[in-house]
């Protein structure tokens, strides 16, 4: 690590140090800059008793706020020496001594530059004096003795900071004024009673959070360095996190790292090349995910790293590769290497080599595996059958009810080692009774400075005769409310129905839903709904409610008392007066439901077409299929000798046989190396069968059973069409003149379909022929979904190749920087070594700072996990040589 560059109380500390030039005490040396020269200072004084200089020199040790270890080293010096270095800081003080060297001076400054809080009135020269002023408080609390920054903390100086970031206006939060007050912080906290002070404030950690809303890059580093460095610190994980949380709101962001990522992945204007940003928010993240609880837990790690994930940082950091900045791909690999050893850990719980969790398939199949034949699986089933009836729809707030359920398991995830039935209802129950509270304080909020704060109704209790306010008023609302209701009751008139009960209460619901009176359906039926106020589905349910011959009998006898009729006998009376009421119902229920049952019969037979003549005409599924069989030949030589062809079937068979070297390698891994290099075409084979995955979905019975349907259904139509072009026609029938015009249009659409599914047979026929297979027992969801099912296989193999390519380029590319990373970390030893022979540590926030930003901090966990990567390596290479290969069926 490079020494750290310390401010004017450098020159002091510098003395001190150099004076230990005696061989019978340890060294203690400092760096210093090449043009500085050390003067020597000779003490006019004469030396006081050795009581009085110890007490005077104890004194002076204490205010400079030294280790433990530099502390003895101090007190071990010869009495003249100490004499010698305490002349020499008094000296240096008295120097410095004026206004500036009191902490009242630079509060009252900041109050007075807080209190006018914009800087558009400003003139250049007076915001360059109040960043000189800001910047000389820096330095203060960095090179003052202990008492400067003990008496600035006891004046409150760390509020009148924080208050000052609070009141910012925009032209100052773009300012380097505020980039300086970030740094003050920073100062303050590199002094160990300074960073305590901080950390226990209420708002400390939360207002430096918001400097985060600046453009301001050397703010945001500085801001980032400090929130990095505080998740190193006991306590100042928790801190961080609620802190980031608190920045959400105040930003309105939608996640609370969302701004991390968005500066992580722009790239234009001044964002382009700017690499110590992006060094920053990688540090950060880093910190955030592996220290506090990610320490230690597993769960929390996977918890957390997901937030970034689901904001997309996976394809981010590869783009940051092109940067090429060491420092920066430190970082990137710490986070790629934590969470494949992560992915590894997890790996091992389900007995698997490894878990692809960017596949929703994969990840499924592993917690149906996990739960399958335990007592906890009717409860996951119920889980995803719930899952099946959420919202779904893409617009409006239907995100909310599964961003709820993410919650909640997240939650049972982090705290999965006491989660209890009782403790999960104690979650649920507390929220409510905090809302309650908040509501009651809200409530007794608004009181205050009112009226109704100094009246108390408690006193007035006491000399009413509350019984005879119940007698008097409840006892007189009560009898009027009888008497209204006998009145009522009086009126009614016994209404008359003669259909089943049952049938009745289901045709109530049905007419209370369509909203259209009788006359108005009447109208609808008459003239097929030409204004469209039957939707298909109530038609649907009309036709379940047409009145049977027992109900029209039965209503025929009472229809001299139609006035007394129930709602549902009046609707079926009124609609068995329609003549053909039934055949007009399903007639119109025909021509609404044509058009999207054509609708989805076309797509099913061009896919059937289309899928056909793919495999017909493709060259490359024939070059494919050639190199298959020249596997398979020599793979079986000695035992049935050459096959001049296969069942198709055995396609899918190429990627269950795997390596007898590697287990996780399979025929098909190997096939596809193979057409990369030597058929490269063939590759494109995904192209050429495009229409093939929507082919394998279509069953030939269905669909030709829907096919009859149609055609009997538009022969039902054209025959009520026949009899109603014989029957008188009543005012406003428009039957005869709306289901011609429909008869002639379906009839041509339907026998373009027809003769479509007539070609599409024909060219499935000539397809499974042409490949050898039964054209009388292979139907069409059969054939096409055995290439479905390899297309999709070969998908995944080949991305397995693709990442099985990157680690090993990622691994020799680790490789070259381990030997980088280890001559770096002798340089940093020696420094370190030299460091603990002379150097002060009073600046060790600093010190984690700079270990954070270097990547440092990271090392000892990055080695482990590289030891642990080698030693699953070796580990799965023994055990995958047993495993023999297993021989096609050709």
């Amino acid at each position: 690590m490079a020494p750290r560059k310390r401010g004017g109380g450098g020159r002091s500390m510098s003395f001190i140090f150099c004076c230990f030039q005696s061989s019978d005490h340890p060294e203690i040396t400092y760096r210093l800059r090449e043009d500085f020269v050390l003067q020597t200072m000779e003490p006019t004084l004469p030396i006081p008793s050795y009581d009085e200089l110890d007490a005077m020199f104890s004194e002076l040790v204490d205010e400079l706020d030294l280790t433990e270890k530099h502390r003895e080293a101090m007190f071990a010096l010869p009495a003249e020496k100490k004499w010698q270095i305490y002349c020499s800081k008094k000296k240096e003080q008295e120097e410095n001594k004026g206004a500036t060297s009191w902490p009242e001076y630079y509060i009252d400054q900041l109050n007075s530059m807080a209190a006018r809080k914009t800087l558009l009135a400003l003139e250049k020269e007076e915001e360059e004096e109040r960043n000189k002023t800001i910047e000389s408080l820096k330095t203060a609390l960095r090179t003052q003795p202990m008492r400067f920054v003990t008496r600035f903390i006891d004046l409150d100086g760390l509020t009148c900071i924080l208050n000052f970031l609070k009141s910012m206006d925009y032209e100052t939060t773009e300012s380097q004024i505020h980039t300086s007050l970030i740094g003050c912080i920073k100062a303050l906290m590199n002094n160990s009673q300074g960073r305590a002070h901080v950390l226990s404030h209420p708002e400390s950690i939360n207002i430096i959070a918001q400097s985060l809303a600046t453009e301001n890059i050397k703010t945001k580093v500085a801001v980032l360095e400090i929130m990095g460095a505080v998740c190193l610190v006991p306590g100042g994980h928790k801190k961080v996190l609620e802190a980031m949380l608190h920045y959400q709101k105040f930003a309105c962001e939608r996640t609370r790292f969302q701004m991390l990522l968005n500066d992580l992945d722009r790239s234009t204007g001044r964002y382009r090349d700017e690499v110590s940003l992006k060094t920053a928010i990688m540090s950060f993240i880093n910190a955030v995910l592996s220290q506090g609880a990610g320490e230690t837990s597993l769960e929390f790690r996977v918890h957390l790293r997901y937030e970034f994930l689901m904001l997309g940082i996976q394809p981010i950091i590869d783009k940051l590769r092109s940067h090429e900045n060491s420092t920066l791909d430190r970082h990137l690999d710490y986070f790629e290497m934590l969470r494949n050893d992560d992915e590894l850990t997890v790996s091992r719980r389900f007995e698997s080599v490894h878990v692809d969790t960017k596949s929703a398939s994969q990840v499924f199949d592993l917690i149906r595996k996990k739960m399958t034949h335990t007592d906890a699986y009717p409860h996951f089933m119920s889980i995803l059958h719930h899952c099946l009836l959420m919202p779904h729809k893409r617009s409006g707030n239907t995100v909310q009810y599964w961003l709820l359920l993410d919650r909640i398991v997240q939650q049972m995830v982090l705290q999965n080692d006491k989660v209890s039935e009782m403790h999960f209802l104690l979650l649920v129950k507390q929220q409510v009774s905090e809302l309650g509270v908040r509501l009651h304080e809200l409530s007794t909020n608004k009181l205050e400075g009112t009226v109704w704060a100094e009246v108390d109704d408690g006193k007035v209790f006491k000399i009413l005769d509350l019984a005879d306010i119940e007698k008097t008023f409840s006892a007189y609302q009560r009898q009027q409310k009888e008497a209204e209701d006998d009145t009522l009751s009086s009126k009614k008139v016994k209404e008359l129905s003669v259909i089943d009960g049952r049938r009745a209460q289901n045709c109530n619901i049905l007419l209370s839903r369509l909203k259209l009176s009788n006359e108005e359906m009447k109208r609808a039926i008459l003239t097929m709904d030409e204004q469209e106020d039957l939707p298909k589905d109530m038609l649907e349910q009309m036709l379940k409610f047409v009145p049977e011959k027992s109900d029209v009998d039965l209503l025929e006898e009472h229809k001299h008392e139609l006035d007394r009729m129930a709602k549902a006998d009046r609707f079926l009376y009124e609609m068995s007066r329609i003549n053909h009421y039934q055949q007009r119902l399903q007639s119109l229920y025909f021509k609404k439901k044509f058009a999207e049952r054509i609708a989805e019969i076309k797509p099913k037979v061009e896919a059937l077409t289309k899928a056909s003549k793919e495999m017909l005409q493709s060259r490359n599924l024939k070059q494919l299929l050639e190199v298959v069989l020249a596997f398979g030949n020599y793979m079986n030589k000695g035992q049935r000798g050459n096959a001049f062809g296969f069942k198709v079937s055995s396609l899918n068979k190429i990627a269950d046989t795997k390596s007898s070297i590697d287990k996780n390698i399979t025929l098909l891994h190997y096939l596809i190396t193979i057409l990369e290099k030597k058929y490269p075409k063939v590759m494109q084979i995904p192209e050429d069968l495009q229409n093939v995955p929507e082919a394998a979905k279509v069953n030939m019975t269905e669909l030709e059973k829907e096919i009859n349907n149609l055609r009997s259904g538009l022969k039902s139509v054209e025959s009520e069409l026949e009899f109603q072009k014989k029957c008188p026609q009543e005012v406003g029938d428009k039957f005869v003149s709306v289901v011609s015009q429909f008869v002639t249009l379906a009839s041509f659409s339907f026998s373009d379909v027809e003769d479509s599914l007539s070609e599409a047979k024909e060219l499935f026929l000539k397809a499974v022929k042409h490949f050898g297979e039964d054209a009388t027992k292979m139907q069409p969801d059969e054939f096409f979904g055995i290439f479905d099912q390899f297309l999709q296989s070969f998908a995944e193999a080949r991305q397995e190749n693709e990442n099985m390519r990157r680690r090993k380029e990622e691994e020799e590319r680790r490789a070259r920087m381990e030997a980088q990373l280890k001559e770096q970390r002798e340089k940093e030893r020696k420094a370190r070594k030299a460091k603990e022979n002379g150097e002060d540590d009073g600046g060790e926030f600093d010190d984690l700072v700079s270990a954070l930003r270097s990547g440092e901090v990271f090392d000892k966990d990055l080695s482990k996990m590289k030891r642990n990567r080698k030693r699953i390596n070796s580990q799965t290479t023994d055990t995958g040589r047993e495993r023999p290969i297993t021989k096609l069926n050709f």
